[in-house]
C-alpha cells in the first residue's frame, strides 16, 4: 500500500495493490471513492445485492454508511480516496485442513 502526498485542501487518498482473490475492506464506505487503476475488482456493500465490477479508469463511491469489500478478480491496483482511518487490507484467509477430516463436522483434534 502506498500513500500519495496530500496538499492542503486536497482529498486524502492512497493506492493499494491487490493480488488475485485478495480483499480490501473499508469499515464505513460513506463518501469513500474506489477507483480501479489496473486489473479488475468486484465491489460489494453489506446488505446490497448489486454486482459492481470496476475496470481500469472506472470509479465507485458509496453514499451510505456500509462496509465496503473490494475483491481483486486479477492482480489489480486501486486508489482509495477520502477513506476513514480504519480502512485496512484483510489478510488472506487460509483454511487449515484436519488430517482426520473433523473440521467439516465442527470438531478439531484435541
Amino acid at each position: 500500500m502506498s500513500t500519495s502526498s496530500n496538499k492542503p485542501g486536497a482529498t486524502p487518498r492512497f493506492h493499494v495493490s491487490l493480488p488475485t482473490r485478495s480483499v480490501f475492506a473499508v469499515p464505513d464506505g460513506a463518501g469513500v471513492g474506489i477507483e480501479c487503476r489496473s486489473g479488475s475488482v468486484w465491489v460489494t456493500l453489506d446488505r446490497d445485492t448489486r454486482d459492481i465490477v470496476l475496470a481500469p479508469g472506472e470509479r465507485f463511491e458509496s453514499p451510505e454508511h456500509r462496509r465496503v469489500l473490494v475483491s481483486a478478480l486479477e492482480p489489480s491496483c486501486i486508489t482509495v480516496s477520502d477513506a476513514q482511518p480504519a480502512a485496512i487490507p484483510l489478510a488472506k484467509r487460509t483454511r487449515a485442513r484436519s488430517p482426520w477430516r473433523l473440521l467439516p463436522h465442527g470438531l478439531s483434534p484435541a
